[in-house]
């Protein structure tokens, strides 16, 4: 575990020296603008409605996706992770440190605008800020979640981006509202059934029973680590032969 601290402080410098950061904050940064323009504006809105519309099913996992997958994805790219991998350093350990940035620095670059946008919108209509906290809370359950499962998704193919915009998109986005069965393996369906379990929004059919929405989160960043770390062990041992 000593080894743990240095590994989270490389691959947090790794990542925050990249550009991909800067259009990071230029994503996180559209739902505040939203919801300052209906501040400047005098709309009406629903902070809830825009904080699940937008971030919860575009923002999150977009920046899980780019900064989990290059957790580790990265290294593996450019070939660095070898000399990673050589040190006397378990694998479970490495793939812990990776995860656990890269669900840091997710729910550090969402978490703060989420806020700020109920803030924004909730004082500019007068409303409760109540259910916008609910998504605030659910978001880091589930940004957790995408985190996780993208980072190990870095590890397992050099596709990682686009096999997670197909899931994003194609999974969530169109089969899990078509297909029932589908949304038990949704992190968004499993997000959105946290908020409606605590009154972000009303529950509907297409949301999972809360229980039923915390395993499959946990499941999910559990999973993920596991496989993450037998990813790691599988490439030392094709990287030796």
């Amino acid at each position: 575990m000593r080894a743990l601290g240095p590994l989270v402080r490389v691959t947090v410098q790794s990542l925050l020296g990249r550009r991909r950061i800067l259009l990071m904050l230029l994503l996180v940064a559209l739902p505040v603008l939203v919801g300052l323009a209906i501040r400047l504006g005098g709309g009406r809105a629903d902070a809830a409605v825009i904080l699940d519309t937008l971030v919860i099913r575009t923002v999150l996992p977009l920046v899980a996706l780019v900064i989990g997958g290059a957790a580790l994805g990265s290294e593996i790219e450019d070939g660095t992770v070898v000399y990673l991998l050589v040190k006397p350093v378990p694998r479970w350990v490495v793939a812990l440190a990776k995860i656990v940035v890269a669900v840091g620095l997710t729910l550090v670059l969402t978490v703060p605008p989420m806020l700020v946008t109920a803030v924004l919108i909730g004082t500019a209509t007068g409303g409760s800020l109540g259910p916008s906290l609910a998504f605030v809370l659910a978001a880091i359950a589930g940004g957790a979640a995408y985190a996780s499962v993208f980072t190990t998704l870095g590890a397992l193919t050099t596709r990682a981006l686009v096999v997670g915009l197909a899931y994003t998109l194609l999974w969530e986005g169109v089969l899990a509202g078509l297909l029932e069965g589908t949304r038990f393996l949704s992190i968004r369906q499993a997000t959105l059934g946290i908020a409606a379990a605590l009154g972000g929004r009303d529950p509907d059919v297409a949301s999972l029973e809360p229980t039923v929405s915390l395993v499959v989160l946990v499941l999910a960043i559990a999973s993920s680590f596991v496989l993450a770390t037998v990813a790691l062990q599988r490439f030392q041992v094709r990287a030796g032969d």
